[in-house]
């Protein structure tokens, strides 16, 4: 790393190596992270010392903080090879959460290499950013299809009412299906894949295989378009980047679906249980047809990142009350910051009827989510909302809000099923009376939606896995 003309840190404060940390990922912050957040700031201030599965880390707590760290690329760096524990090799050699952060792709490049990457992925994304190029227009308009099939097959399976989880049998299997049309993929991508992600993200025991096994997969699918290219993502980046290699392809196509799948994933069950858990804010931007702010509402309260990707520090820097070192892992806190937001006389963001930006789900700074990936992504979660309360005429929670079961892991926050009772309203589209298990659903098709023959294809046999999937052993109760 190179030298700085900054002042260093005073010789007698403290490193991060020689403060006492309570580890973060307890009982108590499974159930109510919250409250860890509230101790750690009353105890520390905006920055405290903490432990993450054994390893000690410096977590941001307060907006202001976590901005000044994500907007200043020049002092706090994504690349992975800053990190001086790791150089030193002080790391624990089977630390779960390192295999994420040694994929070699754009998330984790800095300067040249990281501006010259997102511009290449700007440049293949962009025909899909909104719906007046054929492309756009032809995956809105597949999300709309996608969420209005999966509806008819719970209609199919329990009638004009009864139970449903809206995680597993709904959000999760859209965005597998949206992931498998975006990308190109000529088979099923299948939902052990989504479940390789979420080991890599949570960082269990088997976070190292299943990164593995989801890149291979990617990989093979850079190698397909390559020799047979079409209308998709994974076409659009080869032809914006010749140069990319299958492996190098593969590792952007990886990060890509773990934001897709479960960032956005998280972002459609968090707005869907604001919304049946009654917050009233997101409850009156929905009643108002504000679908875009509905879940820019939900996000400031239950944001689907609840802590963003690790920066190291490129030199000695103040931040909170504290002197961080050069090279030292830094936390950024979405879900903390949010919280300080929402505490510290910003509550006219949530109450006003004006919309609001300040979540920062998306991120912020240079290594913000592009633009076009922002436009798409929120036009999926919309859509996958939206389409629930069109053909939902009630709906509620069989069980309390506080015993819902969570993924509480170092990054994401994610409900682990979302159940419900619903009722179809008598207008909605799909209703199925007297369906029973194993009838066919002829499911509407969106207006004017033009026909991809791979893709459509590969969407079918997704529905066909995903419904034996899905009803093939057990009904879904409260």
């Amino acid at each position: 790393m190179e030298t700085h003309p900054f002042a260093a840190a005073p010789a007698g404060s403290p490193t991060l190596e020689s403060l006492p940390v309570e580890p973060l990922l307890t009982a108590e912050f499974d159930v109510d992270p919250g409250s860890v957040y509230e101790r750690l700031r009353s105890t520390y201030g905006p920055v405290a010392p903490v432990g993450l599965m054994g390893v000690p880390a410096w977590l941001v707590l307060d907006y202001r903080e976590v901005l000044e760290v994500l907007r200043s690329e020049s002092v706090w760096r994504r690349d992975v090879r800053h990190w001086r524990a790791r150089a030193e090799g002080r790391l624990p050699r089977d630390w779960p959460l390192l295999a994420g952060y040694e994929v070699r792709q754009t998330m984790f490049f800095d300067d040249e290499e990281h501006r010259h990457a997102r511009l290449s992925y700007h440049s293949a994304m962009r025909p899909f950013q909104d719906g007046h190029t054929p492309e756009g227009w032809e995956l809105r308009a597949a999300v709309a299809r996608y969420a209005d099939e999966l509806i008819a097959m719970l209609a199919a399976e329990s009638g004009t009412t009864g139970f449903a989880d809206l995680a597993a049998q709904y959000t999760r299997p859209l965005l597998l299906m949206v992931t498998t049309k975006l990308f190109g993929c000529p088979v099923e991508l299948g939902d052990e894949m989504v479940m390789d992600l979420w080991r890599m993200l949570d960082g269990g025991p088997d976070a190292g295989p299943a990164t593995g096994r989801a890149l291979g997969a990617m990989t093979r699918l850079a190698a397909h378009r390559r020799s047979r290219p079409g209308e998709d993502l994974t076409s659009y980046m080869l032809l914006s980047d010749p140069s990319l290699s299958d492996e190098q392809l593969g590792r952007e196509l990886f990060m890509n679906a773990v934001y897709l799948n479960d960032i956005a994933g998280n972002m459609v069950c968090n707005t869907l249980l604001e919304v049946l858990r009654g917050n009233a804010t997101v409850r009156r931007s929905l009643s108002d047809g504000q679908l875009g702010e509905t879940v820019n509402r939900a996000a400031l309260v239950n944001p689907p990142t609840a802590n963003l990707c690790f920066r190291f520090a490129a030199r000695d820097v103040r931040l909170g009350n504290f002197w961080i070192r050069a090279g030292d892992i830094v936390s950024p806190s979405v879900a903390a910051a949010h919280r300080d937001l929402l505490a510290i006389g910003s509550s006219h963001i949530v109450d006003s009827t004006i919309s609001t930006r300040a979540h920062l789900a998306w991120g912020a700074g240079p290594h913000q989510c592009p633009s076009a990936a922002r436009e798409l992504a929120g036009t999926i979660v919309t859509t996958a909302v939206g389409r629930v309360f069109e053909h939902f005429a009630r709906a509620e929670l069989t069980l309390p809000p506080d015993q819902l079961p969570w993924r509480s892991g170092p990054v994401v926050r994610g409900l682990r099923l979302l159940p419900v009772r619903y009722e179809l309203s008598d207008h909605s589209a799909v209703r199925v009376p007297g369906a029973r298990r194993g009838d066919e659903v002829a499911p509407p098709v969106a207006p004017g939606a033009v026909p991809s023959a791979v893709g459509e294809r590969s969407a079918s046999g997704l529905l066909g896995a995903l419904r034996r999937m899905m009803f093939g052993g057990r009904k879904s109760g409260g």
